[in-house]
C-alpha cells in the first residue's frame, strides 16, 4: 500500500468518525438546534427574498399590482422546477446519510454523482418544454389579458437559470446529509441576499421591471450553485463530488423512489396554486388572484420554520436509523414534533390577528387588501397542525420509507385539497370555498399522519438500539 493510499484511508476514517461524533453521539437537543437553526435562518432568508421581491414588484410605477399578480401566476411553474430538484436531492441526500451511518462512504458519493447527472438532464428537458409552451400554460394557470405580458416576461428570463436552481436546491441536501448545516445555510444565504441586492438595481435602476426580478433570481441561483459545487468538490466534504462519478447509474431508481414523496409534496403545491388561481380568476377576478399571491407569500413565513427544522433534523434521523440507534430516532422525532406545532400555532395566530396591516405592505389597492383581510384568518388556521404531517414525512424520508411518505403527500393535496378547492366553490361557496379548502385539508391530514407514524414506529423503532423492531427494510 502506497503512502498516498494510506493517507487517503486515514482521511476517510477521520471523516467517518467526525460524522459519527456529530450525528450519532452528541445529545439530540443540542445537535438538533445546531443543525436546525442554520436551516431555519437559510429558509427565513429565502422567504424574505420572496416577500421583498413581490414588494418591489408591487411598487413598479404604473404597473405594480398587475406585475405582482403576473409573477404570482408564474409561481406554480417555479414550484415545479423546485420539485424536480427535490425529486433528486431529497431522494439521494437521505440515502447518502444512511450509507454514512452504515460506514459506506463510497456508495454515498455514488449517490451524489448520480444526482448531478440526473439534475443536468432534467434541467435541460424542463427548460425547453416550458419555453415552448409557456403562453398557453400561463393562460391555463390563471393569467388574464392584463397580467399575461408580465408573466411571460418573467418566465422567459427565469427559465434560463433552471440548471442553477436545480443544482443549488438538489445538491444542498448532500451538504445537510453530512451534518454541515452552516455550509448549507451559506448556500441559501448567498442566493437570497444576492437577489435582495440585485432586485432594486435591475427592476428600478436599469428599468427592467419584471425581467429584472427574474434576472436577479438567475444570477443569485448561479452564485448559490457555485458555492454548493465548490464545497462538495473540496476536501472539507465527507461526501465528495468526483468527475468520474457523474453519470446515471442504477442508484437512480431508489433515489427517485424515495424522492417521489417530497417531489409530489412540491409538485402538487404547484397544482394547488393552479387550481386556486384558476378558480379565483373565474369566481373573483384579478383582485382575488393578487390576494392569493400575497397570502402564499405570507404562508412562506410558516413554511420557513417547518421546512428549516425538518431539514436540520432529517440527517439526525437518517444517520441514527442507519446505525441502529432507535432511541435517538424516537427522541429526535418527538422533540421536533413539539417544537414545530408550537411555532406553527404562534405564527398562524399572528397572521390571523393582523391581516389588514400585513396586506397593506404589499399594495395600496383597497380591493386586494379587503380580500386578504376577510380571508387570511381562516385560510391559515389549519397551519397550526400542519407541522404534524411535515415532521412525520421528514421522519419517513429520513428512514428511507418511501411508501408511507408518498401516501401522505398524495392524501393531503390530491385526495383532499384539490377536490375540495374545485368542488366547494361549485356548491355555492364561491371564492370562500377555495379559501376554506386549505384548513380542512391541513387538519384532516395531520390526524392521519400522526396515526400512520404511530403504526409504522411499532414496526421499525420498537427494538433496542442496534436491533430492529420487525424490519429495517424500506416498506
Amino acid at each position: 500500500m502506497t503512502k498516498r493510499e494510506t493517507n487517503g484511508r486515514a482521511e476517510t476514517t477521520t471523516k467517518r468518525q467526525t460524522a459519527n461524533d456529530d450525528l450519532g453521539t452528541k445529545p439530540i437537543g443540542r445537535l438538533a438546534v445546531s443543525l436546525a437553526i442554520p436551516a431555519v435562518v437559510a429558509q427565513a432568508c429565502n422567504a424574505a427574498y420572496t416577500i421583498v421581491d413581490r414588494l418591489f414588484l408591487a411598487h413598479i410605477p404604473g404597473a405594480g399590482d398587475l406585475a405582482m399578480t403576473g409573477v404570482g401566476v408564474c409561481f406554480p411553474i417555479t414550484l415545479a422546477v423546485s420539485a424536480f430538484a427535490m425529486l433528486v436531492g431529497m431522494g439521494g441526500g437521505p440515502l447518502a446519510s444512511i450509507e454514512l451511518g452504515r460506514g459506506d462512504q463510497g456508495k454515498a458519493e455514488r449517490y451524489l454523482g448520480t444526482s448531478v447527472a440526473a439534475i443536468v438532464v432534467i434541467s435541460i428537458v424542463l427548460s425547453v418544454l416550458i419555453q415552448l409552451f409557456k403562453t398557453p400554460i400561463l393562460v391555463l394557470f390563471g393569467a388574464s389579458d392584463a397580467t399575461l405580458p408580465y408573466a411571460v416576461d418573467f418566465l422567459t428570463v427565469y427559465l434560463s437559470g433552471t440548471l442553477f436552481v436545480q443544482l443549488a436546491l438538489g445538491l444542498n441536501t448532500f451538504i445537510t446529509a453530512q451534518g454541515k448545516a452552516l455550509v448549507a445555510m451559506g448556500s441559501v444565504l448567498i442566493g437570497a441576499l444576492s437577489s435582495l441586492a440585485l432586485d432594486p438595481l435591475f427592476i428600478f435602476a436599469l428599468g427592467m421591471g419584471v425581467r429584472g426580478a427574474a434576472l436577479a433570481n438567475v444570477v443569485a441561483q448561479a452564485m448559490s450553485a457555485a458555492w454548493v459545487i465548490r464545497f462538495l468538490t473540496s476536501p472539507r466534504s465527507i461526501i465528495r463530488l468526483r468527475a468520474g462519478s457523474i453519470r446515471l447509474t442504477r442508484l437512480l431508481g431508489p433515489m427517485l423512489f424515495l424522492g417521489v414523496s417530497p417531489f409530489i409534496m412540491q409538485i402538487t403545491e404547484s397544482v394547488i396554486q393552479v387550481v386556486f388561481n384558476a378558480s379565483l380568476q373565474r369566481y373573483g377576478g384579478d383582485s382575488y388572484v393578487g390576494a392569493m399571491t400575497i397570502m402564499t407569500s405570507l404562508m412562506q413565513l410558516i413554511f420557513v420554520f417547518s421546512q428549516g427544522i425538518s431539514q436540520g433534523v432529517q440527517p439526525i434521523i437518517g444517520y441514527n436509523y442507519g446505525a441502529g440507534l432507535y432511541t435517538r430516532v424516537r427522541c429526535a422525532y418527538s422533540g421536533t414534533m413539539v417544537v414545530q406545532v408550537a411555532i406553527n400555532c404562534t405564527m398562524t395566530t399572528l397572521l390571523a390577528i393582523f391581516p389588514g396591516p400585513v396586506a397593506s405592505l404589499f399594495t395600496s389597492d383597497t380591493a386586494i387588501i379587503d380580500v386578504v383581510t376577510r380571508t387570511l384568518p381562516y385560510f391559515v388556521c389549519g397551519m397550526g397542525v400542519f407541522g404534524i404531517q411535515n415532521v412525520v414525512q421528514c421522519a419517513f424520508v429520513g428512514m428511507g420509507q418511501a411508501k408511507p411518505s408518498l401516501f401522505l403527500a398524495i392524501f393531503r393535496k390530491l385526495i383532499l385539497l384539490v377536490p375540495l378547492a374545485l368542488v366547494l366553490p361549485r356548491l355555492g361557496l364561491g371564492t370562500t370555498g377555495v379559501f376554506i379548502a386549505e384548513p380542512i385539508s391541513d387538519a384532516t391530514s395531520a390526524i392521519v399522519a400522526g396515526l400512520l407514524f404511530a403504526w409504522y414506529a411499532r414496526r421499525l423503532l420498537m427494538g433496542t438500539d442496534g436491533t430492529a423492531g420487525r424490519s429495517r427494510q424500506p416498506l
